[in-house]
């Protein structure tokens, strides 16, 4: 006897992993880790120092449209690595992708008010946003598939327009007033620890 109830080769995958590649918007939570290094400006308590001495931004990215809206991605957005730059450098490049998605900016602009747009007066600016992300695919610390994001999607990609709907740029006067010194913000509530991140899915220079 043989039919969908009795053999279960045909069923699909009990994955539950969006699919490498998949374009989505998505918004972007900051978990506050509580370090701060004021002399490279990272303040308010948004940075994550690990055992290691690896410096991140924990984030938390909720698709908020299409047939994965709802679902949530964790990811690491790298400041600092002991092992050299090229976290760091990354992580930057995240932030820059994260910003001209967001604000509406093609990553060729080099225009002063594009310049404006990829300035932020510290991190609590990054919580919050919303841009279209490209997820992928990595491994956790067991080595089981899990989503990440390490990519934004630009104005100047074709389907930027359809997945990101209308997007207000800042003005340039606003871009101004926002890099404009402010009053130091009350610290982010501290979430809940988190364990340390593992090693399986990293770059090594972040391990």
């Amino acid at each position: 006897m043989s039919g969908p109830w009795n053999d279960f080769n045909s069923a699909q995958s009990n994955t539950n992993v969006i699919p490498k590649g998949t374009l989505a918007k998505v918004r972007l939570t900051l978990r506050p880790g509580g370090f701060d290094d004021a002399s490279q400006g990272w303040t308010g308590g948004w940075a994550r120092r690990a055992a290691t001495g690896a410096v991140y931004l924990d984030a938390e990215y909720t698709v908020l449209e299409g047939p994965f809206a709802r679902r949530k991605i964790w990811s690491l957005i790298g400041l600092y690595s002991p092992k050299g730059p090229d976290w760091a450098n990354m992580g930057r490049g995240m932030i820059r992708g994260i910003l001209n998605s967001a604000r509406g900016v093609s990553d060729k602009d080099a225009s002063p008010e594009a310049q404006l747009r990829r300035r932020i007066n510290g991190f609590g600016d990054l919580d919050g946003l919303e841009f279209i992300a490209r997820i992928d695919v990595g491994q956790d610390t067991n080595g089981d598939d899990k989503n990440e994001i390490r990519a934004a999607v630009t104005p100047d990609h074709r389907e930027y327009a359809g997945l990101m709907g209308a997007v207000a740029p800042q003005s340039p006067a606003a871009s101004f007033n926002s890099l404009a010194p402010q009053q130091p913000a009350a610290s982010p509530q501290t979430s809940q620890p988190v364990s340390e991140p593992g090693n399986a899915g990293r770059p090594s220079w972040a391990q």
